[in-house]
């Protein structure tokens, strides 16, 4: 069925066109209503020291909403301006927390984000690693996770309450997804907003010296978007999230959030299309060969699209290809971190 509804609406509205760069980042960003989000009033709550690493964690308000709660990581002992980096959580069905999945505050993991870490990380906070080989990171809560969560009715039950509600928030998310279509944006829409937001304020920072992203899974998408509408992002790393929408259909399209299918953006570009709409700007795609997220296919031709893209910047994009799960292991982690040195450099 879906083969040949797909072959109708090719024929009748165009798939995939082959758009220019700024472009196909100037049309995706209308069709998915970004919006321009400013972090306002940013309070420093508390600072602590962790070993070798200082800690903020900051709030701020995009607006709406409860307040965003982050967490800037740097080296104890850092002089002068340092290479930032954006740290996205990813989504991992997992709202309860946030920022957390990938940065530890002075409270340590708790037992359900230290699951995650373990499935999805190689058991460590990779902002606090990043943080050490002389970054400043920052780590936010964005739109329906952590601090950004929604008050949801859990009920009663034996498991932990961050689980229950993680339970409640899978039946939420298409119900957030109307919402925010309802009022002429997208979840994507709204993330992105928050994310250029946070990327912002962290480039605004007297301290800190050329901006970067990198995230895995949700978080890779939205790495993924923040360098396509962010041109002062200077370095960008995909993390197991990268395929072409053309070798998903059927058997690949159930399992991800609502914000990997912005409305409109196959009748603009393909997803990594859009990705690589940053060139010549440094990109780097790691892509899990054994995640069952993705077909192999999908991520052959999602790199063949994106090579074509940095004809003219071969060396402004470097694919990685890891025989893992879905994941961001400490190797992936390891390989992004020189990649960001290199690229954020001065």
């Amino acid at each position: 069925m879906f083969a040949e509804l797909a072959e109708i609406a090719a024929a009748q509205r165009g798939l995939y066109p082959v758009l220019g760069g700024p472009e196909l980042r100037a049309a995706a960003r209308a069709a998915m209503g970004v919006l321009d989000l400013t972090a306002r009033d940013v309070r420093v709550e508390r600072t602590w020291t962790d070993g070798d690493l200082a800690g903020e964690e900051l709030s701020w308000s995009v607006g709406f909403g409860p307040r965003t709660r982050a967490f800037l990581l740097r080296p104890r002992d850092a002089d002068g301006p340092l290479p930032g980096v954006v740290a996205l959580h990813c989504h991992a069905g997992m709202k309860w927390a946030g920022k957390e999945k990938i940065a530890d505050g002075p409270e340590g993991p708790s037992p359900e984000v230290s699951r995650v870490r373990q499935d999805l990380y190689g058991g460590r906070a990779f902002a606090n690693e990043l943080a050490r080989r002389g970054f400043a990171v920052l780590a936010h809560d964005v739109f329906v996770w952590g601090s950004r969560r929604f008050p949801l009715e859990t009920g009663d039950g034996p498991e932990s309450e961050a689980d229950r509600y993680d339970r409640a928030a899978v039946a939420h998310e298409h119900v957030v997804a109307k919402h925010c279509a309802m009022l002429g944006t997208s979840f994507a829409g709204v993330v992105a907003g928050e994310d250029l937001a946070a990327a912002a304020y962290l480039r605004s920072r007297p301290d800190v010296g050329p901006v970067g992203c990198a995230g895995l899974s949700g978080g890779g998408l939205r790495a993924g978007l923040l360098g396509a509408f962010d041109p002062q992002v200077r370095a960008v790393v995909v993390a197991a999230m990268m395929s072409s929408y053309r070798d998903m259909l059927g058997g690949h399209v159930a399992r991800h959030t609502w914000m990997f299918y912005p409305p409109g953006l196959p009748r603009l570009g393909d997803w990594p299309d859009l990705v690589a709409a940053r060139a010549p700007g440094p990109l780097m795609v790691q892509y899990a060969l054994r995640d069952d997220l993705f077909p192999e296919p999908g991520m052959r031709r999602a790199h063949a699209t994106i090579g074509e893209r940095y004809r003219d910047a071969q060396e402004a994009y470097e694919a990685v290809f890891a025989d893992v799960p879905h994941s961001f292991d400490v190797p992936m982690q390891e390989r992004a971190f020189d990649w960001l040195a290199r690229r954020l450099a001065g």
